[in-house]
């Protein structure tokens, strides 16, 4: 056993406890992705395990030593427990080499051409070693989090930390860096990641902790929690993940919010980029025939998306109230075309004043 945790409490206040009583205990080789609500102390867990954050009580051990007894070392433990933070924290002033270079010299002792050479390797098993002279205001917000990366590896760590390493993130740089985090993942290295990419977590992982209720709620294998899982919170969770819905009475008919949003929504769940296209292309083709028309949906417009991972499609719903339009049935062939590509099996209803555009968008064959 790499890590033991009993009893774990954290308080910043008397009204905010993000952990009451979190128990849970990693394996060498484990990765465990850690998911649930925002607020439920996901980010605070990992914080308290290389001790970032104090413990209000409770008791942690690391490699057999009790990490929160007095007078442990605590830089010890930061060298042996490598963090991945969401917003890269690398220095500025110094090239990606060097702030690979920076540990292993300093913490470690290295000599300079030693770390170098490590340096270089590592950049070179994140895809950056043509960029090792960079500095980080020269490299995509991808690059820098894979440099983190490498830095954090630099030191030989027992085990990694990653707190939600994509979520300052643009969407089309999200698979670079979760690729170098699944390379990690095939080399056996210990890892824990608090993540929102639920098609990687299932991927990726051998455990995955839901946190809720200040604690472990409930955990299992990829399978169990995401297919079975036992606990109400759980259930639903998982299938809130899954689904994204837009009403126009709430957001207004913002569209370009629209599409920012289900572009967000396709990317966490990790769709493929064929799979986007279609989706998108279904829904502004059908807001483009309902507009054009000059139809009067203002009222309301609903969509509806469900994500159902492991068929590779996309379970679409789109209402709107007015005058019934079949848009199934337009006078723009070119339209059309676009439609029935999108989503052959697309069929159009209307009842009560309420038409409804259902569908399932298919990943290519």
């Amino acid at each position: 056993m790499l890590i033991r945790v009993e009893h774990l409490r954290k308080e910043f206040s008397e009204n905010v406890v993000p952990l009451a009583d979190l128990s849970c205990e990693i394996d060498e080789g484990d990765v465990v992705s850690i998911i649930g609500p925002s607020g439920t102390g996901k980010s605070t867990f990992l914080n308290l395990l290389n001790r970032l954050e104090t413990p209000t009580s409770g008791k942690i051990w690391f490699n057999g030593e009790e990490t929160t007894a007095p007078g442990y070392d605590l830089n010890r433990l930061r060298r042996e427990m490598g963090m991945v933070f969401q917003s890269f924290n690398l220095f500025s002033h110094q090239t990606l080499v060097e702030n690979v270079m920076l540990g292993p010299v300093h913490l470690l002792g290295k000599g300079k051409q030693e770390a170098y050479e490590q340096a270089m390797d590592l950049l070179q098993s994140v895809g950056l070693y043509s960029r090792a002279l960079s500095y980080p205001s020269e490299c995509s917000g991808g690059q820098q989090q894979r440099a983190a990366i490498a830095r954090a590896m630099a030191m030989n760590p027992k085990v990694l930390l990653f707190d939600e390493p994509t979520s300052a993130l643009d969407p089309t740089m999200v698979s670079e860096v979760l690729a170098v985090i699944r390379n990690l993942a095939k080399s056996g290295v210990t890892m824990l990641i608090v993540t929102h990419e639920m098609n990687f977590a299932r991927e990726v992982s051998n455990r995955i902790f839901y946190l809720d209720e200040g604690c472990v709620y409930e955990e299992g294998s990829p399978s169990v929690i995401f297919e079975h899982p036992v606990k109400e919170k759980t259930r639903r969770f998982v299938k809130n993940i899954r689904c994204y819905d837009w009403d126009s009475v709430k957001s207004g008919m913002d569209f370009p919010r629209l599409q920012g949003e289900m572009e967000n929504f396709a990317y966490r769940c990790l769709l493929s980029p064929d799979l986007i296209n279609r989706l998108e292309m279904l829904v502004e083709e059908t807001l483009s025939q309902l507009f054009e028309t000059g139809r009067e949906i203002h009222i309301s417009l609903h969509i509806h998306l469900e994500v159902h991972e492991k068929k590779g499609e996309i379970h679409v719903e789109i209402r709107w109230s007015g005058k019934p339009l079949n848009v199934l049935e337009g006078k723009d062939e070119y339209s059309m075309i676009l439609l029935h590509h999108a989503c052959p099996d697309a069929v159009y209803e209307e009842k009560d004043g309420v038409s409804v555009l259902r569908g399932i968008v298919r990943r290519k064959q």
